[in-house]
């Protein structure tokens, strides 16, 4: 994949991800020079988790004006409006409560919660419904 990709230089680059026995290899190359990565399937993960974040985060740079919305309505990607990155990651509607379950930055994982009607300020809306 090319499309998209530079180095620091502002050149063309490449990135290639493909199964390595039951790993996963990273690699990237561009005229500045390359690296190959080999890591577990969960790194990969957590990688891919990592950089979905970071595009969301730069896609919302120029949105400075927070939204609320009923628990109801939370979409998986909603990211809450705070001082620490929480963004949703699953909702289930029970009868009257969503139970919602967040993902912070680091990684963890929970699950909270909410009457379906209560107001939940977000930072930045998903882009689509899941």
């Amino acid at each position: 994949m090319t499309s998209g990709i530079e180095d620091a230089e502002g050149r063309g680059a490449a990135l290639e991800v493909n199964p390595v026995g039951a790993r996963v290899e990273i690699r990237a190359a561009a005229p500045s020079g390359g690296v190959s990565l080999i890591c577990t399937p969960d790194r990969a993960r957590e990688l891919a988790a990592a950089l979905a974040r970071a595009a969301d985060d730069a896609d919302g740079a120029g949105s400075t004006q927070p939204v609320t919305v009923k628990a109801r309505e939370l979409r998986r990607g909603d990211v809450r409006d705070g001082d620490r990155v929480m963004t949703v990651d699953g909702i289930r509607a029970d009868g009257a409560t969503v139970h919602v379950t967040w993902k912070s930055g680091a990684g963890r994982s929970w699950t909270q919660g909410y009457e379906a009607e209560a107001e939940i300020t977000l930072r930045r809306r998903a882009g689509n419904a899941d």
